[in-house]
């Protein structure tokens, strides 16, 4: 139990650095006017971050009063944790092509928190937590329904509001319908890898037995 106390005051820490970054990238938005304050809670970043911050105040509350963590639990952080590396690896690529087509991005420490230290840090924390359970693979297509879900949103808001979180979503900066499927095809590609190394890693015998 002391060892699963400490894990919970981590993922306290983590809950609190992600309220904080969250709070700072939508500032930092609207002072530099990359960003709409309405638009703000459009970003799947956003968004699955928000999710982040919930599932480990949950999760901080387990560890301080169960020995191991219910299976909705590891469930619902492994899901989690799908959305917020693989919006990672999406802002990493984002700010790739922008390079080298000589488009500045600017990145502050919020936005390198949200989308590279915190999943990162949540991820290895997650299969080393005491109490720690394998994740069953029905999570790959179910990681997927956030992310059509949000999409469904996110395509019928952008004509309302003639704008899109991303530049690949917006018909304006694509050649046309089959690059906007072949992008978004792309990318729940990557969710659904994302989500099945997450299930490899969770069922490796080594990482379980240094959980326990």
């Amino acid at each position: 139990m002391r060892a699963r106390a400490v894990f919970g005051a981590l993922r306290a820490t983590a809950a609190i650095v992600c309220t904080i970054a969250l709070v700072h990238r939508l500032f930092w938005g609207l002072s530099s006017r990359t960003t709409a304050g309405e638009n703000f809670f459009a970003y799947l970043t956003v968004e699955s971050n928000c999710a982040l911050v919930v599932v480990l105040l949950v999760g901080t509350a387990l560890a301080f009063t169960r020995a191991t963590d219910p299976r909705w639990f590891t469930i619902a952080l492994a899901l989690v944790l799908t959305w917020t590396i693989t919006a990672g690896l999406a802002f990493a690529l984002i700010v790739w092509q922008a390079g080298l087509r000589g488009i500045r991005v600017d990145v502050p420490w919020s936005d390198q928190v949200l989308h590279f230290w915190l999943p990162a840090c949540t991820a290895i924390a997650w299969v080393l937590t005491p109490g720690h359970r394998r994740v069953s693979w029905w999570i790959v297509p179910w990681s997927l329904l956030f992310p059509l879900a949000w999409g469904g949103v996110t395509m019928w808001r952008g004509p309302l509001v003639g704008w899109y979180p991303y530049y690949f979503l917006d018909p304006r900066q694509v050649s046309g319908m089959p690059e906007f499927l072949l992008t978004s095809a792309v990318a729940l590609s990557i969710f659904a890898l994302v989500a099945c190394v997450l299930v490899l890693i969770s069922r490796m015998p080594q990482i379980r037995r240094s959980a326990a």
